[in-house]
């Protein structure tokens, strides 16, 4: 018997899902990649992880920190960054939390003590001490050398990696106080620390600390039009796409082949199951998007008591469901400016479409991007996607931003049918070039008219 106690979906905001579908690039990026090589003391870039909301960005830093603390890390939690607030106190406050960790506390050095000072007063006044006191280092230098001290420390403990997580980063509107968290973060990541080796000798290595930052696609923008070619040497950036099905299918198989474990009322335990009709209903709702996957779960979920869900109980759920994921889908169309609007995206951020042509001059290598579920249309063979011949061979509009999915018109109109209990919109070329082809002004129309 099921209940929504023992529900493993977790649409929420920022929570790592006991259900996981995707993103296993990134994940391999770090257990592979990123943590060795920093424990080694190679010197790799941060990571920019980019989406919009709903996209599974900061769960998907949230789930590696998690693996990290769990391996022994030294940790940060999520820092989130509210509109109009200081950045650097909230980084300041964290690090002295992490140097507890590491024991700078009882250290002796009278520079040490000295640098714990100033960061405590870091923590207190943030960016505005530059301006009030001049007995010190300025804020950004003392993040940096904590950040450095920090790094020595995991480098005599051993095995140990010093991981930070800032997230909505898009937030942080101030250029200076930006400017000042990235070089803080930078420097820490470029530093060369000179190390005894067996034979008498000395190498430099680099520290064991990886930098994490999350948030909104504008953010590419924000940091590359000021900090340039620095901000993208210093960090690799990748911008979530949806999830193709296949993941999404094969997150699902403990439910069809072996039930997900529940406990019974009799205190015991017990199995729900999942049909394969199901399976493939949810993921056909979520369209790649992992808010939509996870609801689709958590609904179906709800919608019966009994240990197997069904196809019918998906649908049932998605009824009730369907205005939430609407408006999820809605927040992102609202995103995007008017057809050949000069107006940049989002408070003055992001690229400014005119006439049809995206100016990408300030704009820093964005790395890899997640593969979506129209993998064949996104396998462009330059840097930017509208060069496919596919999409050449259609007339376009001016192309829409950076990590918003193409499909959001096939998406909506997905959402409202089957909401309605009538079929899927086929899922074929006329589709997807519809969505492609239609402005912000023709969706908005066509959503009005589907109510």
């Amino acid at each position: 018997m099921r209940t929504p106690l023992d529900s493993p979906f977790s649409p929420g905001s920022d929570t790592v899902p006991r259900v996981w579908a995707g993103r296993t690039s990134q994940l391999g990026d770090w257990r592979d990649v990123l943590r060795p090589r920093r424990v080694a003391g190679i010197h790799e870039r941060g990571r920019t992880v980019l989406g919009e909301a709903g996209s599974g960005k900061s769960s998907l830093v949230r789930r590696i920190a998690r693996e990290a603390s769990e391996a022994g890390d030294w940790t940060t939690p999520q820092l989130r960054i509210p509109s109009g607030t200081d950045p650097i106190r909230r980084v300041a406050s964290a690090l002295l939390d992490l140097s507890s960790a590491a024991g700078l506390p009882s250290a002796r050095e009278q520079r040490i003590g000295d640098l714990l000072r100033r960061v405590e007063m870091v923590a207190a006044s943030g960016i505005s001490l530059s301006v009030r006191a001049q007995d010190g280092p300025e804020p950004y230098t003392a993040l940096t050398g904590l950040l450095v001290e920090i790094g020595r420390a995991a480098i005599r403990h051993g095995d140990v990696v010093v991981t930070i997580h800032i997230d909505e980063v898009q937030n942080i509107s101030d250029e200076n106080a930006r400017s000042q968290l990235l070089i803080a973060l930078g420097d820490a990541l470029t530093h060369e620390e000179t190390v005894d080796v067996p034979g008498g000798l000395q190498i430099e290595r680099g520290l064991p600390i990886a930098v994490y930052l999350t948030g909104l696609p504008e953010f590419a923008d924000m940091a590359g039009a000021r900090a340039g070619a620095t901000f993208a040497r210093r960090f690799r950036t990748t911008t979530l796409d949806a999830i193709d099905d296949d993941a999404l299918m094969s997150a699902l198989p403990p439910f069809v082949i072996e039930g997900w474990p529940v406990a019974d009322d009799a205190g015991g335990g017990g199995r729900v199951f999942m049909e394969p009709a199901a399976q493939r209903a949810v993921v056909d709702l979520a369209r790649g998007e992992p808010f939509l996957f996870q609801l689709a779960g958590e609904r179906a979920w709800y919608a019966g008591t009994g240990d197997l869900i069904t196809a019918e109980h998906v649908r049932s759920g998605w009824r009730e469901a369907a205005p939430e994921a609407e408006a999820h889908v809605q927040r992102i169309l609202d995103r995007l400016p008017a057809p050949g609007s000069r107006e940049p995206i989002h408070r003055g951020h992001g690229r400014t479409r005119t006439g049809g042509t995206n100016t990408d001059e300030h704009r820093p290598d964005d790395g890899p991007r997640e593969g979506d579920r129209r993998g064949a249309d996104r396998a462009a063979p330059g840097p930017h996607p509208r060069n496919h011949p596919a999409r050449q061979a259609v007339p376009l509009p001016a192309p829409r931003r950076r990590g918003v999915p193409d499909r959001d018109l096939a998406l909506v109109r997905t959402i409202r049918s089957s909401a309605a209990g009538g079929p899927v919109p086929p899922d074929g070329p006329a589709t997807r070039a519809a969505a492609r082809t239609a402005g912000i002004n023709a969706t908005n129309k066509t959503l009005q008219g589907l109510h």
